[in-house]
């Protein structure tokens, strides 16, 4: 894999570099900007002075930096020394916590997705629950990083979060603090013809574990595998370069993504390279709400050349890129810097990825022995991961994300659907891999 020096955090991918001051923006500092620069210095010594206790003055500063940051947009801010460290820690593929990938909306953390087999996703939290109160604590005026510093804590530890779901009262949920080891690529045979390919995230090996997934699955299926189904759902994103590796994988030539910015001379584009890791076997990528940034790159490319069939339901919209910006002896500043355009040239910010084909998440049930001469029925899953037994409204709203416990397993609805339809083009096709 060729590197191009790319970092990121799991819910969007950034750039990691050192920016010199641009000559543009040296022009700006007038004597207006100076007046301003005389009002903080003002507003830092009364605070100094007044307040009613003694305060550092980096804890001033810093905060008075990431409120900046975060004035701007959800996904700039300032990362302390420890929160830089352990955002690098994060993209190696292991850390502690809850096992959830976060942002910030209207003042309250937003889940975006949980990652499979963590204290987050084995609790059922779902994409779009938002968290109001850690351990009773409102999280209204936190900071996103100080919302997830309290997050985390000694393994095995407790903590409990209030969450609020579309259609139901607030509830509680208490979750044991664990290592997080991201296993990010799983892979299995759907019948002796259909290879399953789960990415949970982008991560430093993500190709590597892509390519040894794909042998497997070839060695496996002899010369029977007739179509690659590619899982990502809740797959918050990860490393750009990682993104791009995925998409080329399955792609002959052409753009992959391209990256726009404030200036036009800045702007980056990523193309495939010759060669298929499928050898053109028909694809079909799922994404859901939990599918964001270098997700929904991948859904985003494949659909554009026509190279799969995006099925589920609309992605996340997390197309901004963020450049991680090192600051010496001080952390680090995210700073949202440009955004992502597929390879038609749609913007994936706030809008995400439309499946080509709508399939909403259900859980597939056997039916009952009083009625066992019907098939088997898919019933959208309610709160408890069972059918039709909870309201109309909160029925509704769990159709909108699929329980991460059943990704992948025989009651997975999308799948099924996903199956049966690679099964469709390859009998139409008529053809299997060689």
């Amino acid at each position: 894999m060729k590197q191009v020096g790319l970092i990121a955090a799991a819910a969007g991918a950034v750039l990691l570099v050192t920016l010199g001051q641009d000559a543009g923006a040296a022009e700006k500092n007038t004597a207006e900007t100076y007046k301003q620069l005389s009002l903080f210095g003002d507003v830092l010594e009364i605070v100094r002075s007044n307040y009613a206790e003694d305060v550092k003055d980096d804890t001033l500063v810093e905060g008075a930096i990431n409120g900046m940051l975060t004035a701007l947009d959800p996904h700039s801010n300032f990362l302390n020394a420890k929160n830089f460290t352990d955002m690098k820690v994060q993209t190696r593929g292991e850390f502690g916590g809850l096992g959830i990938e976060v942002s910030m909306e209207n003042g309250l953390v937003k889940v975006v997705s949980p990652i499979d087999d963590t204290p987050a996703a084995n609790a059922g939290l779902k994409p779009g629950d938002l968290i109001t109160h850690l351990d009773g604590t409102a999280v209204q005026g936190l900071t996103l990083p100080e919302a997830v510093e309290k997050m985390r804590g000694p393994v095995n530890s407790d903590i409990t979060l209030t969450v609020r779901r579309e259609g139901r009262d607030p509830f509680d949920v208490k979750l044991t603090r664990a290592i997080i080891k991201i296993r990010s690529v799983r892979s299995h045979l759907e019948g002796k013809d259909i290879g399953y390919i789960r990415i949970t995230s982008f991560n430093e090996q993500t190709d590597i574990n892509l390519n040894n997934a794909m042998k497997k699955l070839k060695q496996d299926a002899g010369k029977k595998l007739a179509g690659i189904v590619l899982d990502l759902r809740n797959n918050p994103g990860g490393l750009l370069d990682q993104a791009v590796a995925v998409s080329d994988a399955f792609l002959d030539r052409g753009e992959i993504v391209s990256t726009r910015g404030r200036r036009s001379e800045d702007a980056q584009r990523y193309n495939a390279r010759p060669g298929d890791i499928a050898s053109g076997l028909p694809v079909a990528v799922l994404i859901n709400g939990g599918s964001a940034s270098a997700s929904e790159i991948v859904a985003g490319a494949l659909q554009d050349h026509h190279r799969a069939v995006v099925m589920g339901t609309k992605s996340f919209g997390k197309g901004s890129v963020q450049t991680i910006i090192p600051l010496a002896g001080h952390g680090a500043m995210r700073l949202t810097t440009a955004r992502y355009y597929t390879p038609s040239g749609r913007s994936i910010q706030a809008k995400g990825i439309d499946p080509d084909v709508v399939v909403e998440a259900a859980k597939i049930e056997n039916a009952k022995k009083a009625d066992s001469g019907k098939q088997a029925s898919a019933k959208p899953e309610d709160k408890t991961g069972k059918a039709d037994s909870g309201s109309k409204d909160e029925d509704a709203a769990d159709e909108k994300s699929v329980d991460p416990s059943l990704i992948g397993t025989a009651e997975d609805y999308q799948l099924a659907r996903a199956v049966d339809m690679l099964r469709g083009i390859s009998l139409f096709n008529g053809r299997v891999i060689n």
